[in-house]
């Protein structure tokens, strides 16, 4: 009798989770051909690149551009929209930059060089003087101040290929651009022109946030990015000629904080309301290029994933909440008054997920999470391995989510193909010119899938 009840009861869950594995199966394909045959993230994208452009944080296009996110939200018919007020850094770039090698008085050589975000500008008549090649801050310092000061600081360590994930390519490389000034500036430099973050050879510099720390106002020196092709035409002058000189112009502008906003619109949870399932990207870029990869991408990806749910008339148990960060690119303003708002108010956020890596192949997510929540979205990677996003890792989210980490939360951060991101990073070639349209349609779908799972199994 007890063997009857046994398998009674074993052939009763196998049925129950059989018929549970094929609804997810079916629902999969039902997003994916929504995403797919009539997505709208391509039509998004295209008027926020070309309509409104660059935005960086404290711009009128950042402003226009948080105008624009907040009525295609509300076109949605979300249950609540609002904006969330935030004040953030106004860095004008002014002209565009100009910069030379001198190799001989009269003998010159343009290179492509582009401000930093946040540096100040040179005299009007710009600088110029020697230059000093390192790659490294150790290889500065034991430089010392009797050989740096005076001089222009070239930072020139590449990021390293062989490592197959780029991003961590870039982030053993990010310092030198991000603290350069800063550190030079300590030993007496003029100015600091940096290599860009490029694993490719081109002509395009790549701008980027840096940082002078404690530095007070007058001592505070320009910083510039210097294409890889100018790079290494720097660096090979410098080995036949070290007196050469370097010519640098730029006449950017830093202004007092200015009032933003974070676009934040949701759909109430109709079981859990109160548990919280964010999905979202930042809604500011550089203002080089129009930000369709950073992160213009990232918008209207996590824009779609709320109109599929929409389409498909599928009410989340959770609710499901999309934000829209500003000021990601140069401070995370938008992302700590976000997070502080949160604990303020004793929000309980069970999910964060955020799309930030480009707008290419979506290969998978990663994810920063206990052991045990972990273990469970393992168990969720064969519905996904049909759609080739089945690379599923325990690691970093996205900037704008970090300040939500805490014990309970699970953040998760989309992860596509890297190889050809940082060829348009921060730069002027990040334009909609190089996005694919199926490549985004399918970065929606992959996110809209894993936010249905974590509203339908949750943690």
């Amino acid at each position: 009798m007890f063997k009857i009840i046994f398998i009674s009861i074993f052939f009763f869950f196998s049925s129950f989770l059989f018929c549970q594995s094929s609804i997810v199966e079916e629902d999969f394909r039902k997003i994916y051909k929504i995403a797919l045959t009539e997505g709208k993230t391509y039509e998004w994208l295209e008027h926020l690149s070309n309509q409104i452009g660059g935005r960086l944080s404290g711009s009128f296009n950042a402003q226009r551009s948080i105008e624009w996110a907040k009525e295609e939200l509300e076109s949605l018919e979300l249950d609540s929209i609002w904006l969330q007020p935030v004040m953030v850094p106004k860095w004008v770039r002014g002209t565009f930059e100009y910069a030379s090698i001198e190799s001989s008085p009269g003998n010159t050589i343009s290179v492509p060089v582009c401000a930093l975000g946040g540096s100040v500008a040179t005299p009007s008549s710009g600088i110029s003087a020697n230059v000093i090649e390192v790659n490294d801050f150790d290889e500065l310092k034991e430089l010392g101040k009797k050989k740096v000061q005076g001089k222009v600081v070239f930072f020139n360590r590449p990021m390293s290929p062989d490592l197959i994930n780029t991003f961590e390519s870039y982030s053993q490389a990010v310092n030198q651009r991000f603290n350069g000034a800063e550190e030079a500036a300590k030993l007496g430099a003029r100015a600091v022109i940096v290599r860009s973050l490029n694993l490719k050879l081109d002509d395009f510099p790549h701008t980027g946030s840096m940082s002078y720390g404690n530095l007070k106002l007058r001592e505070r020196i320009p910083a510039a990015a210097i294409s890889t092709n100018g790079a290494e035409l720097l660096s090979s002058m410098l080995s036949l000629n070290s007196n050469l000189k370097f010519f640098l112009k730029q006449n950017c502008k830093n202004y007092p904080d200015v009032l933003s906003y974070n676009v934040i619109g949701e759909i109430r949870g109709s079981e859990d309301p109160d548990e919280i399932i964010l999905v979202g990207a930042h809604l500011d870029s550089w203002d080089l290029g129009d930000g369709a990869h950073d992160d213009g991408a990232g918008i209207v990806q996590s824009m779609e994933v709320l109109r599929i749910f929409k389409k498909l008339k599928y009410k989340p148990k959770k609710t499901v909440r999309i934000v829209f960060f500003i000021n990601e690119e140069n401070g995370l303003r938008g992302a700590l008054a976000y997070a502080n708002q949160v604990k303020k108010i004793n929000e309980k956020h069970l999910f964060a997920l955020e799309s930030d890596a480009g707008g290419f192949t979506p290969r998978g997510f990663s994810f920063d999470c206990m052991d045990e929540d972990f273990q469970k979205i393992i168990s969720w990677k064969k519905y996904f391995e049909p759609y080739m996003v089945d690379y599923f890792v325990r690691g970093g989210s996205g900037a704008d989510i970090k300040p939500l980490k805490n014990n309970k939360v699970v953040l998760a951060g989309l992860r596509p193909d890297s190889q050809r991101y940082f060829e348009y990073h921060h730069s002027d070639n990040d334009t909609f010119e190089a996005i694919n349209k199926r490549e985004l349609e399918l970065g929606a779908a992959a996110m809209t899938a894993l936010i249905y799972l974590v509203d339908t199994f949750g943690f």
